[in-house]
């Protein structure tokens, strides 16, 4: 019988996972849709059981598509910077803190005076404050797993708590570099008893429990793999591996990743790097550098529908530039590739012509793109020798040839670009090293 490994993809508004074999072809999937997080002002919570009763839901109906005997090794990528607390047994003392929950205003005033300038963890929301707020609460008392998404289902998983990835660890202050929780948390006074034992994406955590291995018919020996964020397990399912191998994804906003050899940090740009799991075996360390821009799809829905869009694209003409030079933000603010929190919006002049419009943003969109990785590479990352693209916008083919026209580069198409896949795919190649 085929050995099967499973991803799943933890998100704020569903669950899915992903069974793939060996050669990485998708065997089997499923998903679910989770309640919207609570929110009030900018508290944004959500039940960690939710999560459960969602992932339960997605493996029942995913293994009733093949064997659960075949199933050797299982993966988790959860939302970066969603956080709890929970007690000895594993249980949450209270609502999940979300991504992009903000209410640590007080701690990470604290953080900006102790963190190293390069650190990311000098947000309301980073991990790193969300913990400090915690040890505020009363239940802090009874707290001794600070758990991240993924962290929580690893245990539920495995029944054994208080583990983490460096992925998921990063913004609540670890290096990744040297390997640690460094000395400056205790600045902090962060409780370090509640701090996961971080591993490697890609390493050994545990096998599973036996009483998951009943409730799923799973072997016993099946393996529960270290897993990542969900962007992270996104850029591994585009099957970029190699130092200069970068991901665009075109949403709502403009992503740049692209694989260095070297961290590169700088956070006046908001540019930041994470190790990146080396599905290629090889034991030189690799580096997932990147920054966003507030300029993305989210504009150009604000002028177009999608069927328009769709209607316009076969009208673009790719080898005659309109010359308008737009800075297509969906509001006032820019980080990367321009640092200016007060940049405002720039669309005119408009033409009467609804398709010149429409190509002058799109070929905007490719000229900060190209300035994007311009400024990865001025800051030590290596400019990308092939850009795969992700996202809604890479749907539109006419776009890519205006991006590729600005790089130079190829820009190619990514078959896959689900986080449950990549976290398959850290399944697998979990199971195959650990073996």
């Amino acid at each position: 019988m085929p050995d099967l490994f499973i991803g799943i993809d933890l998100g704020t508004s569903g669950c899915r996972a992903i069974a793939i074999n060996t050669a990485a072809d998708i065997i089997a999937q499923a998903n679910t849709t989770l309640p919207a997080p609570a929110q009030s002002n900018n508290h944004i919570e959500q039940d960690a059981e939710l999560w459960w009763q969602a992932l339960t839901c997605v493996l029942e109906n995913l293994l009733q598509q093949c064997d659960p005997s075949d199933v050797k090794a299982i993966s988790i990528d959860g939302t970066s910077g969603t956080v709890l607390l929970a007690d000895i047994n594993g249980h949450p003392l209270h609502p999940a803190l979300m991504y992009n929950d903000a209410r640590a205003t007080t701690e990470v005033e604290k953080i900006k005076r102790v963190a190293p300038i390069d650190s990311v963890v000098h947000s309301s929301s980073s991990g790193l404050a969300k913990l400090l707020w915690l040890q505020q609460q009363d239940f802090s008392s009874r707290g001794h797993y600070f758990c991240h998404q993924a962290d929580w289902i690893v245990g539920k998983l495995t029944g054994q708590f208080g583990f983490s990835d460096s992925n998921n660890s990063l913004k609540t202050g670890y290096d990744p570099v040297n390997h640690c929780w460094p000395e400056w948390l205790d600045k902090l006074i962060v409780n370090r008893e509640w701090l996961p034992e971080v591993k490697q994406p890609g390493s050994l955590f545990s096998t599973v429990s036996k009483s998951i291995a009943e409730q799923f018919n799973l072997n016993k020996q099946c393996r529960i793999i270290a897993g990542t964020t969900d962007s992270t397990a996104s850029f591994l399912a585009t099957g970029a591996t190699q130092v200069g191998e970068a991901v665009t994804t075109l949403g709502s906003t403009l992503v740049l990743k692209v694989i260095s050899s070297q961290p590169v940090s700088t956070s006046d740009y908001g540019i930041y790097s994470q190790p990146l799991p080396d599905l290629t075996g090889s034991s030189n360390p690799l580096w997932l550098c990147g920054g966003a821009s507030n300029c993305g799809g989210a504009v150009l829905r604000q002028h177009f529908s999608d069927e328009q869009m769709v209607k316009m694209e076969s009208q673009l003409t790719p080898d005659i530039n309109t010359g308008l030079d737009y800075y297509p933000l969906a509001n006032k603010g820019e980080r990367f590739p321009v640092n200016d929190p007060e940049l405002k919006p720039r669309l005119t002049p408009r033409p009467d012509n609804d398709v010149m419009f429409f190509q002058g943003i799109l070929e905007s969109l490719a000229r900060i793109e190209t300035d994007g990785y311009q400024k990865l590479e001025q800051c030590g990352a290596p400019y990308p020798t092939t850009v795969r693209t992700s996202g809604g916008g890479a749907k539109n083919k006419i776009w890519s040839t205006m991006r590729e026209q600005q790089l130079k580069i190829p820009v190619i198409s990514a078959t896959h670009t689900e986080a449950a896949y990549g976290a398959a795919l850290l399944a697998r190649y979990g199971a195959t090293k650990s073996t």
